[in-house]
């Protein structure tokens, strides 16, 4: 099966988890949802296109793999204050809005954020649709990719590409197969950490964790949500 290959490097890397509160999470994988993202963004796509991002990312399945470590191996965090109009709220886990205490034209009470990032690292995806004949199709997502309808970033928009996006296509019978045959680059000549879905296992690579991913969006609602089976193991 043919996989189009997904070069991930950045000075800054930010794959969005759970939200808590005001801080924003990150796992060290990309998400299903970041990726749709990604591609809709390069299609020139806009948020009222709910159908079109859920179709695509049910069809997405793929397989990552981290070549090279978050540069001191932390996270950094980045904080924010938002200024939030008069009737702006940020919701929290209590179920409860948080707003302001002053008023219209004061900024007494600034909404506090956090946000964090991975720094100077890359990761490789192999990713196919299912089914594959719907468009967009493959060869669609690579030329978005090459030719972006608008600036692209990864995760967000301080994170900013410093290699071309698109690395080609690979032919594989699983994603993580496909993944496999792509060199992890220079600077990966050690064990690699990997992430695939529990069903698309290669001989060789043993699964040291399976779980539940909630990395899913729900496009026509809003909301973040669902889950989808997963393996995390490294290279020999």
């Amino acid at each position: 099966m043919r996989h189009l290959i997904l070069n991930l490097e950045a000075p800054l890397l930010s794959f969005g988890g759970e939200t808590i509160d005001n801080l924003g999470v990150i796992r060290p994988f990309p998400a299903v949802s970041m990726i749709t993202g990604l591609f809709a963004n390069a299609l020139g796509w806009r948020r009222v296109d709910r159908e079109a991002h859920q179709r695509l990312q049910d069809r997405i399945v793929f397989a990552a793999r981290i070549d090279r470590e978050p540069a001191g191996g932390v996270r950094m965090t980045d904080f924010q204050t938002a200024q939030l109009a008069a009737n702006d709220r940020g919701w929290t886990t209590r179920g409860q809005p948080e707003g302001r205490a002053g008023g219209a034209n004061t900024y007494n009470a600034p909404h506090l954020r956090y946000r964090d990032y991975y720094a100077d690292m890359r990761v490789t995806v192999a990713l196919r649709l299912e089914p594959a004949e719907d468009a967009p199709t493959l060869d669609e997502l690579g030329d978005a990719l090459q030719e972006p309808m608008r600036p692209l970033f990864i995760g967000r928009k301080p994170c900013l590409p410093s290699v071309p996006l698109f690395g080609g296509f690979v032919e594989g019978d699983t994603a993580l197969e496909a993944l496999l045959e792509v060199a992890p680059g220079d600077d990966g000549d050690g064990s690699c950490r990997l992430m695939w879905p529990e069903r698309e296992s290669v001989d060789g690579i043993t699964a040291s964790r399976t779980y539940m991913l909630t990395d899913q969006r729900n496009w026509v609602s809003g909301l973040h949500g669902g889950g989808r089976w997963v393996c995390e193991g490294a290279t020999p």
